[in-house]
């Protein structure tokens, strides 16, 4: 049977373990993937079962883990890196924008980079801090990057495999506080392309735009909505960047209104882009502004703080309240 209910932890072990059990080049790095298994286990016995030759404990060492994956690359070995949190990224970042998202065009295309940055990332989980933070947007900037941002068990699964088969480098963003969502995973199914957005519930009144930890909210606040009478389309856009946005100009223009939703701090987000492009091309449809959710333009508070300060199924019906009161 090739069904399973798997929760979006365990699909992205077993999607690691099916690459590399495809392909001897995929090398696992990161700190305590090995005998741990990882802080939140996604690599839970892939050492033991490939050897500490793919699955490589590194020091606490963020820049030395990706400039060795440029190398590895550079030899042909698709190497797989998981930053520990989204917070401990930062020292890395000079090899990822300068190197990793470089190489390709600085070579004229006569080297890949294919490697996977694994981040988990998003608050929701009562840490500490850097524990919590959402990063998209700095990658996203970046050309040569392309940032997968998965929300289910599903898109776990298989995205994790397509993005190391891709041959560009991915940013694989991870939301944290849904690692233990459940769905059912057909393994032997045709995945969906890796960067193509996905209507995840039909709607009249109002499109709803949602990347990682988001969807969920999303899709809650909808829920709620038709008890009011109001119906939702939520669409989960699962890359951004680059953005499949299609489907999202096919859907304003029949809602006619919008609202995007994301835990990265509103100024300067995701959310600004994607409400500009489809203002751009859907602005004769419009029957509102369109009106973005997310985090306050401060830094992470602390965990007691996090529920007032993550965007919920209230901020998004108020939301939508106001668009709709235009």
């Amino acid at each position: 049977m090739s069904t399973e209910t798997l929760t979006i932890g365990k699909a992205l072990n077993l999607g690691l373990r099916r690459a590399m059990e495809d392909d001897a080049k995929v090398v696992l790095m990161g700190e305590d993937i090995g005998r741990l298994g990882g802080v939140f286990r996604i690599t839970d016995g892939l050492q033991k079962d490939f050897g500490e030759d793919r699955v490589v404990d590194t020091p606490l060492a963020e820049a030395g883990i990706l400039g060795t994956a440029v190398g590895l690359a550079m030899r042909g070995y698709r190497p797989v890196c998981e930053i520990q949190f989204d917070g401990f990224v930062f020292p890395a970042y000079n090899q990822i924008v300068t190197q990793v998202a470089k190489i390709h065009a600085r070579s004229r295309g006569r080297l890949a980079m294919p490697v996977v940055i694994r981040i988990p990332f998003g608050g929701g989980i009562g840490a500490v801090e850097h524990h919590s933070e959402s990063p998209e947007a700095y990658f996203a900037h970046t050309p040569g990057l392309k940032v997968v941002a998965v929300s289910n068990p599903v898109d776990a699964y298989w995205g994790i495999q397509q993005a190391i088969a891709h041959p560009d480098p991915i940013v694989f963003l991870e939301p944290k506080r849904r690692y233990w969502d459940k769905a059912e995973v057909d393994t032997a199914a045709t995945p969906d392309p890796l960067f193509a957005s996905r209507v995840v519930r039909g709607g009249d009144d109002v499109t709803v735009l949602a990347y990682g930890p988001m969807v969920k909210t999303a899709l809650q606040a909808a829920e709620a909505a038709a008890e009011e009478g109001r119906s939702l389309e939520v669409v989960d856009l699962r890359a951004i960047s680059p953005l499949d946005l299609d489907p999202v100009f096919d859907s304003v223009r029949r809602t006619g209104r919008c609202v995007v939703v994301h835990e990265a701090p509103v100024t300067l987000g995701l959310g600004a882009e994607i409400a500009t492009r489809v203002t751009e091309q859907c602005f004769h449809s419009l029957e509102a502004p369109v009106l973005r959710v997310g985090g306050y333009d401060t830094p992470y508070p602390p965990s007691k703080l996090e529920e007032e300060y993550l965007p919920d199924l209230d901020r998004v019906l108020d939301t939508v309240d106001r668009v709709m009161g235009f």
